[in-house]
């Protein structure tokens, strides 16, 4: 590479890296290396490699949470149809690299808590929005999230009209 690289260039490939390799793959010089750099470019921008990690997880709650409310919030659909259909339909490598990561590090532990509570609250707020008591929002986004999860961890996308017809039961469920 003939530019130079700045900590959100890291940060990426360290996305990249985490979703296709997992967590143990995330050090400065194979990346340095798969990047055509030297280390001296990472540790210009990270202190060392926690303060790397500590990027790319605040970079994962940015996008895994922030970036998607952001989109739901924009788009003209009902906003929990989007949701579903935003969550459920993305590439989930990531989230399985993370949550794996979370099993070995406190730090990446408490980013997936952060990450859980933050989903959680959104949830509740557009069941509420729906006219369900807190006490029905709550325990109906607790059972979706823990839905979205264990479609998450469980491995091969499903086909997209299989999907549809999953999500749509779904939100026929949180209907009744």
């Amino acid at each position: 590479m003939t530019e130079q690289l700045s900590a959100d260039d890291w940060t990426k490939e360290g996305l990249k890296v985490l979703a296709k390799s997992g967590f143990t793959a995330l050090k400065a010089d194979p990346l340095a290396k798969a990047m055509g750099v030297s280390r001296g470019s990472f540790y210009w921008h990270f202190a060392d490699l926690a303060a790397f990690h500590a990027a790319v997880l605040k970079r994962w709650r940015e996008i895994a949470a922030e970036q998607i409310i952001a989109d739901v919030e924009a788009a003209s659909d009902e906003p929990l149809r989007t949701l579903l259909r935003r969550s459920f339909g993305a590439r989930l490598e990531l989230e399985r690299a993370v949550r794996n990561w979370a099993a070995f590090d406190a730090a990446a532990q408490g980013a997936v808590r952060a990450i859980d509570r933050r989903r959680l609250d959104y949830i509740e707020e557009l069941l509420g929005k729906r006219g369900l008591t807190p006490a029905t929002a709550e325990a109906r986004a607790q059972v979706l999230y823990w839905t979205f999860l264990g479609f998450a961890l469980s491995g091969p996308p499903l086909p997209a009209a299989r999907l549809q017809a999953l999500l749509d039961e779904l939100l026929a469920m949180l209907a009744a």
